[in-house]
């Protein structure tokens, strides 16, 4: 089954969650995995893609766009082709119909989307998912 890991931000810039996703997907390939970040957009998936050439400053993300399989991080909005189902970190606003593929599901919830996330959560509880909550402070900080 599924593990769902949610990572409650403190942070109020809402760009903070993409920063996260890149620490999460840096973690996921240093550790030999894949992933797929799922963006709420379009445009989300274009401010995502800029930042994964710079951030964390010093590093490479390699990274492509869904229909490129291949890739250690996919990103993009729609549903990815089949492949490597390891990590999916969701950026949305809702729970994707596709996530239960995956070994394991990271929801980043900053501040001002707490009550979003709270629904996703009830919705995985609702539906018997195993559910791990992380409080985060001064997370960009940790290297």
């Amino acid at each position: 089954m599924t593990r769902i890991d949610f990572y409650i931000l403190p942070d109020v810039d809402v760009d903070a969650k993409f920063r996260f996703a890149c620490r999460l997907a840096h973690r996921a390939i240093a550790d030999g995995g894949r992933a797929h970040v799922r963006t709420a957009s379009t445009e989300a998936t274009a401010v995502l893609d800029a930042l994964m050439w710079s951030y964390p400053e010093g590093r490479f993300l390699p990274h492509a766009a869904t229909d490129e399989d291949d890739a250690l991080v996919r990103i993009g909005h729609a549903e990815p082709p089949p492949g490597p189902e390891e990590l999916l970190i969701n950026l949305g606003n809702d729970i994707p119909a596709f996530f239960d593929r995956f070994e394991r599901v990271c929801e980043v919830v900053p501040a001002p989307e707490v009550d979003a996330g709270r629904a996703r959560y009830s919705q995985y509880r609702q539906r018997g998912y195993p559910l791990h909550h992380h409080e985060l402070d001064d997370w960009e900080a940790a290297r």
